[in-house]
């Protein structure tokens, strides 16, 4: 039976250690505050944004329903100009250039997000301080289709609660990095773009103002592939145009893509979420079906 004592001991290591994962969270929470901004970009509700590099916020697309007379406001209250460097509405993502920031850059996370994962969603609706919220991941995966043709890689799904404001904001680890951009976007879902592609989005968008999309230069309808075969559909091509890089490369009319880059491209979303970002320039492989035997030809991306 055990003593008083001893009840009395284990009661007090819960406590302690309760108190300890308290305190860590509240540290992580301050240590990703640092780089936390309020965005003010439409008429309601203020935003969230996250300083990711020197004089540049990463903030959501769908809160900056204009591209002038865009503010943020630091930690300490500042209020600074804003401008628009680039927006993204496929990865619900945009870039502000804020000249005089002094704030530090967020870290992110050293590696992807794991289901089960503890994890809080941060943002600093206003001028009031930061807020948090608790949660774990509940699923990574990809790609969603965000509707006008466009396709997101990856996303974070998430049961933290996403206050009113929190759209913009880091979902941070329990060390306080960057797991994902926190988004309500996509139909009010509480999502986060993963911090390497949302940095690798927010790096193209400071660059080029623009998302880098690729194309080959074909018209091309889904049909069933043959029993046995690794996937279920590919894209028989039944119009190449001139000059294109799908006929530089030599893709040919009556030619059925199966896949570019060695992933399956069995319908048109999979081919539209394929020609994106660092593929954009890049000599790749495409496999076609061609008079019933597979085949590869080379193909470099074009950009739209």
């Amino acid at each position: 039976m055990r003593t008083a004592r001893l009840d009395t001991y284990i009661g007090l290591m819960a406590t302690n250690t309760l108190s300890d994962v308290s305190n860590q969270l509240a540290d992580a929470v301050a240590a990703a505050s640092k780089s936390l901004v309020t965005v003010k970009g439409r008429a309601r509700q203020p935003a969230s944004g996250v300083v990711y590099a020197e004089g540049l916020v990463l903030t959501a697309n769908h809160v900056l329903e204009r591209d002038e007379d865009l503010t943020i406001e630091d930690s300490g209250g500042t209020s600074l100009a804003a401008q628009l460097a680039g927006r993204d509405p496929g990865s619900d993502l945009a870039v502000l250039r804020v000249a005089g920031l002094n704030t530090p850059a967020a870290s992110a996370a050293a590696g992807p997000a794991r289901v089960g994962q503890i994890t809080l969603a941060v943002g600093r609706p206003s001028s009031s301080g930061p807020m948090a919220s608790i949660g774990i991941v509940s699923y990574v995966g990809g790609p969603l289709r965000t509707g006008r043709g466009l396709t997101l890689e990856q996303y974070i799904r998430t049961d933290a609660t996403p206050y009113p404001g929190f759209s913009g904001g880091p979902l941070i680890d329990a060390s306080g990095a960057v797991l994902g951009i926190t988004t309500t976007g996509f139909g009010g879902a509480a999502l986060a773009i993963p911090h390497e592609l949302a940095w690798r989005v927010a790096n193209t968008l400071t660059e080029h103002g623009t998302p880098k999309r690729g194309y080959l230069g074909i018209t091309s309808q889904p049909v069933r592939l043959p029993p046995g075969a690794a996937q279920e559909t590919g894209l028989l091509i039944v119009h190449v145009e001139d000059d294109s890089p799908a006929a530089k490369g030599g893709l040919l009319l009556g030619d059925i893509v199966v896949s570019l880059d060695g992933q399956p491209a069995g319908d048109t979303d999979d081919l539209l979420r394929l020609l994106t970002g660092e593929r954009v320039g890049k000599a790749c492989s495409v496999e076609v079906i061609r008079g019933g035997q597979p085949q590869k030809v080379e193909v470099t991306i074009g950009q739209r």
